[in-house]
C-alpha cells in the first residue's frame, strides 16, 4: 500500500485543541487547559472536521462527545503529540548538551508519590532536564522514548525490563469526621459504614471481607470512583471509608484528614514495578532506578 506523504497536514494548534476537548469531552474544559475561549476551541474543531470530512464530535445542547470516528483518532493523536513533545525536548536538551531523563508514571502517584521527591534527585544533577508524563497503561517505551516508567499492576508489559519496586501497601481510611468510624473500632464494623469503591477494581471490599471472614458478603453499596485521586478526596470530605495505597495518602494521614482504621494484610496479584525497554542501556535511567527504589519504605 503506497503512503501519501503529500497529504497536508493540519495545525498543530488545531490538533492540541482536538486532543483536549477529546480527553475531556468538553469544549469548555479544553479551553480552560489551553488558555482559549470556548468559541475559538469550536472552531478549531469545526475547522479540523473539515479538513478531515468527518464529524468528530456529536453536539448535544451545550455538552459534546467523541464520534466513532473520534474515538479511532483521539489516542492517536493524543500519543504523537506526546511523541513530539518528548522529540523536542530531546533536541533541546541535546542542543543545550544537557541529559534528559524522561520519566512516566501513573497519575495519581506521580503527582502525590513521585513528583515531591524528584527534588531531590534533581539536586544530584543540576544540569539534568526531567521531562515527566503521566500514563497508566503499558506503551512502547522505544517509540515513545520513555527512558523509565512506574508501572503498576502485574509483571506483563512486553517488551521491556520489570524490576519489582514495592507493593500497594492497602490501608483502610476514613475522615475523623466521620461518624461512627475510629481507629480502635471492631474490623468487622468497619464493612457497615458507607464504602467508597475504585470502579476499576470493584471486587476489592469484598475480596478484603472474604479475607478476614469465613462467610461470604456482598459489599456493592456505596459510591463508585474511577480515579484514586476521586477516591482520596471522597474520603477526606467523608463520604465513607476507603481501600487505599498507603504511598497516596501520606500528606492526608500526616495532617490528620485521614485516618487509618485498619492496615490488615491484604494480599493482591499487582505492586508497583520501575520499567526500562528491554535491551537499552542507559545509565542515568538505572541511576533513577536505584535512587526510587531508596524512596519506598517497603521495597520487594
Amino acid at each position: 500500500m503506497r503512503i501519501h506523504t503529500d497529504i497536508p497536514l493540519p495545525s498543530m494548534s488545531l490538533l492540541r485543541c482536538f486532543d483536549a476537548a477529546a480527553r475531556h469531552e468538553s469544549f469548555t474544559a479544553a479551553a480552560e487547559e489551553l488558555g482559549m475561549t470556548q468559541g475559538a476551541v469550536s472552531r478549531q474543531v469545526k475547522e479540523l472536521e473539515a479538513q478531515l470530512g468527518t464529524a468528530l464530535f456529536h453536539r448535544e445542547g451545550r455538552g459534546v462527545r467523541l464520534t466513532g470516528p473520534g474515538k479511532a483518532l483521539a489516542p492517536l493523536i493524543k500519543s504523537d503529540l506526546q511523541r513530539l513533545r518528548s522529540t523536542i525536548g530531546h533536541a533541546i536538551a541535546s542542543g543545550a548538551k544537557r541529559e534528559i531523563l524522561t520519566i512516566s508514571a501513573p497519575p495519581t502517584f506521580a503527582s502525590r508519590w513521585l513528583v515531591p521527591r524528584l527534588p531531590t534527585f534533581k539536586a544530584t544533577r543540576p544540569d539534568l532536564e526531567l521531562y515527566m508524563i503521566s500514563r497508566a497503561d503499558p506503551f512502547d517505551m522505544l517509540e515513545e522514548k520513555v527512558d523509565v516508567a512506574i508501572h503498576f499492576g502485574r509483571a506483563n508489559w512486553p517488551a521491556t525490563s520489570l524490576t519489582p519496586l514495592c507493593p500497594e501497601n492497602l490501608v483502610i481510611v476514613g475522615s475523623p469526621n466521620l461518624e461512627n468510624a475510629h481507629e480502635d473500632m471492631p474490623l468487622s464494623e468497619i464493612f457497615d459504614l458507607p464504602l467508597l469503591h475504585n470502579a476499576t477494581r470493584a471486587e476489592l471490599w469484598r475480596q478484603l471481607y472474604e479475607s478476614l471472614f469465613d462467610t461470604p458478603r456482598a459489599l456493592q453499596s456505596g459510591s463508585y470512583f474511577d480515579q484514586l485521586s476521586l477516591i482520596i478526596s471522597a474520603a477526606v470530605a467523608g463520604m465513607g471509608v476507603a481501600v487505599l495505597p498507603t504511598y497516596l495518602i501520606e500528606n492526608e494521614v500526616r495532617h490528620g484528614e485521614l485516618v487509618v482504621l485498619a492496615a490488615p494484610k491484604i494480599s493482591t496479584s499487582e505492586s508497583y514495578f520501575t520499567a526500562r525497554p528491554a535491551g537499552i542501556r542507559n545509565p542515568l535511567a538505572k541511576e533513577f532506578q536505584d535512587w526510587i527504589r531508596k524512596q519506598v519504605t517497603n521495597p520487594l
